[in-house]
């Protein structure tokens, strides 16, 4: 860490209702199709040891809703997310570094359907202030990109002229609004 003071010392629990995580992906090779998840659970530890953060996401928050085939098959297909059977996304970091400049770095391992991988992560965050109810809250803005075949993602279908319908590197967006919870 490059910092004299750490900027979120404690434990701080992600705010739900104001934390969110989203994907992206190649659609047809025409534009980005972007979903999120609603099931967000995470929480940051920072002490003398360094920043921790572990998360979740429940699969079934998924933001797709229609066509109810199509959910089905994004939720709970095997070449998909396989729900049914992972019902939980998780993240666990391995090392986060905060710098004075508000940026951070991180390394850590995403597990989609029981496969863990490790990924890396570059974002920002915001270091504490006191809400109107006396709590106080950090953010922390994080993006990744990985490759959805590493996870066992690998539905896929032509193009009639070449090329595929669903691009492999997935754009991987997470923002976690954090109230102190010590």
């Amino acid at each position: 860490m490059n910092t004299t003071t750490q900027p979120l010392a404690g434990t701080f629990a992600a705010d739900p209702i104001h934390s969110t995580f989203q994907f992206a992906i190649q659609h047809m090779g025409v534009s980005m199709f972007r979903a999120t998840f609603d099931d967000v659970d995470a929480r940051v530890v920072s002490d003398e040891h360094g920043v921790q953060l572990n998360g979740a996401i429940r699969a079934e928050s998924i933001s797709i809703k229609q066509p109810p085939e199509f959910r089905d098959h994004v939720l709970y297909g095997a070449d998909f997310f396989d729900a049914r059977n992972h019902p939980e996304i998780t993240f666990r970091s391995v090392d986060v570094q905060l710098a004075d400049d508000g940026t951070l770095a991180g390394q850590g391992e995403l597990t989609i359907k029981g496969i863990t991988k490790p990924v890396s992560a570059t974002g920002t965050y915001q270091a504490p202030v006191e809400d109107p109810f006396g709590s106080q809250r950090a953010a922390l803005e994080i993006t990744a990109a990985v490759d959805r075949r590493d996870w066992a993602m690998d539905w896929q279908t032509p193009l009639p002229k070449g090329g595929d319908a669903l691009g492999h590197e997935v754009e991987l967006t997470v923002h976690l609004e954090l109230v102190r919870e010590d």
